[in-house]
């Protein structure tokens, strides 16, 4: 997006100070084929991208539409096969009718990234065998009721119909995965044994409550359908008795299709733990590890950096930061070392909230602040805003875990369902109030909220280009704007949040380390740790 800002900028200078010069008549039918290929191959693109949207009714959900919306997305191996052959003769089709030599720079980007994406796709699929399907960082057992709970919107009787269809849908998809998880088991492909244990405790978390035991309290879909029906009734959108009826198809399906789906998934993890690495081990000791990670690598990087290059510029980083770190230290007149320092920002009453309910609020509250605040000093700086409205929530009980990192769910393209910025409170320790000002920014705004948001909200470029995501700039514009933030007058103004932000930093230039070492260096998970802990406050919990 910045070559398309030059770009126009350049164009702008030299149409200002060059002398009108008449165009050629060959230079003006040119330009005319030229407009003519744009306008065709972008019709093509919104065709297309309609079709692929068929294949996930669950992101139709998330862009805010309703078609399809009582089924879940075809999450079998098969279903992915089929996707990837349909994107293969896609790009087959592109090349052949249109000629990208006659496009403009946005349309030609256009064309090469719906490529790119293919043959990210098809390469990333040949290791499909390799990938931990469930794992402690999420996997469709978490992912799915909450997109139920919080992108399905239910604002009429189909609505909540489509709604409980949905139930038996999560548990379909669910199965799915499962056998594909237990594929790739049996080839010998097993996350570490605690990833088991944290999906099994969301998966248990899920299935606790009423209506599948008699606590008190109401499971998570449950409350949610519950209030969802509610909510109708108030409205005047359906009587009593119509309510009554939704809520025991909704009990019904919850009884008879989600909970036995994850019963079984759970019945799986307990069976199959103890084959899993009882301490976290490189994906290099996996079958045909070494070539997935590399290409985990090219995937995830956009870039052909290799495992040692990537190593280096983690070391390089950690020292730069480090040095920051100590000025900062010495200018809070602190009395020791670097590593002494690292101990009292991390152990010190000062840092941390109360581990109760009160101060779960207190950090909630202090994150909206510093959000609510950048919002009204960025129109100073941009000219684009999101219209999107962003709200800070602890993440749900059953996938909360101690000390996992903060995350960002999108906002519809229409603003209609807001972005949320998720953050784990169960363990306060684990969330010192001296990154609490960073994280908000990266989360939220000038961070992943305004760049997501606004990337959707754009009009004058194919929709594909709007949902495309690619972790190297997303996390990279995510790190970016907590410095960003900092060049705008009436941030960090407390020495210790800006040291909060130097910890962020280093913490990515720490995982640069500790990722390729653990992966392609013969790291031991204990190394890993080691390095960390030398290298940052991060409490333990955060780090392992």
């Amino acid at each position: 997006m910045k070559h398309t800002i030059y770009l126009s900028a350049a164009l702008l200078l030299a149409a200002c100070s060059e002398p009108a010069v008449e165009t050629p008549p060959a230079a003006e039918q040119m330009a005319t084929a030229s407009v003519s290929e744009t306008e065709r191959i972008n019709a093509w693109f919104e065709e297309k991208n309609e079709e692929q949207l068929q294949f996930s009714p669950i992101q139709l959900t998330v862009l805010g539409r309703k078609e399809l919306y009582d089924q879940i997305d075809d999450m079998s191996v098969a279903a992915a096969q089929e996707q990837l052959d349909w994107m293969a003769a896609t790009v087959s089709e592109l090349e052949q009718q249109f000629d990208s030599d006659a496009l403009d720079f946005e349309a030609k980007t256009s064309y090469d990234l719906w490529v790119f994406q293919y043959e990210q796709a098809r390469d990333n699929f040949e290791f499909n065998n390799q990938e931990y399907v469930f794992e402690q960082m999420g996997g469709v057992h978490s992912q799915l009721p909450v997109i139920l709970m919080n992108y399905h919107q239910v604002e009429s009787l189909s609505d909540m119909e489509a709604y409980i269809s949905r139930i038996g849908g999560v548990a379909r998809a669910l199965g799915q995965q499962l056998e594909w998880a237990q594929n790739n088991a049996e080839r010998g492909v097993r996350p570490p044994r605690y990833a088991y244990e944290f999906v099994r405790d969301a998966s248990s978390g899920l299935t606790q409550g009423q209506p599948f035991d008699d606590a008190e309290n109401d499971s998570a879909v449950w409350n949610d359908a519950k209030t969802k029906i509610d909510a109708l009734v108030s409205a005047e959108t359906i009587d009593a008795a119509t309510a009554e009826d939704l809520r025991a198809r909704a009990r019904t399906a919850l009884d008879n299709e989600f909970l036995p789906a994850y019963q079984e998934l759970i019945s799986w993890l307990d069976q199959d733990i103890n084959n899993a690495p009882a301490e976290p081990v490189g994906v290099s000791t996996l079958p045909n590890g070494a070539a997935f990670y590399n290409q985990m690598l090219r995937s995830y990087t956009t870039t052909d950096l290799t495992a040692d290059e990537i190593h280096q510029i983690g070391l390089d980083e950690v020292a730069r930061l480090r040095a920051e770190m100590i000025a900062i230290k010495d200018a809070v007149e602190f009395d020791g070392d670097l590593s002494e320092f690292f101990q009292f920002v991390s152990t010190d009453e000062q840092f941390f909230y109360s581990n109760d309910d009160a101060g779960r609020q207190r950090y909630l509250d202090e994150s909206t602040a510093f959000i609510d605040n950048m919002k009204a000093l960025l129109p100073e700086y941009f000219g684009i805003l999101p219209k999107a409205d962003l709200v800070v929530k602890r993440v749900e009980p059953f996938r909360e875990q101690d000390g996992a990192a903060a995350h960002y769910f999108g906002s519809s393209p229409d603003g209609s369902i807001p972005g949320t910025y998720y953050v784990h409170l169960s363990d306060m320790s684990a969330n010192p109030i001296t990154e609490l000002e960073a994280v908000a920014y990266h989360e939220g705004l000038p961070g992943h909220h305004m760049q997501i948001s606004i990337a959707q909200e754009l009009e004058d470029v194919p929709k594909f280009r709007t949902q495309a995501r690619f972790t190297a700039y997303s996390e990279g514009w995510g790190l970016y704007s907590e410095y960003l933030a900092k060049e705008i007058p009436g941030t960090y103004t407390d020495p210790y949040q800006d040291f909060g932000r130097l910890t962020g930093e280093i913490w990515r230039a720490i995982r640069l380390v500790v990722d390729t070492g653990l992966h392609a260096k013969g790291w031991t998970e204990q190394e890993t740790i080691d390095y960390f802990m030398a290298n940052s406050p991060e409490p333990y919990e955060s780090i392992r």
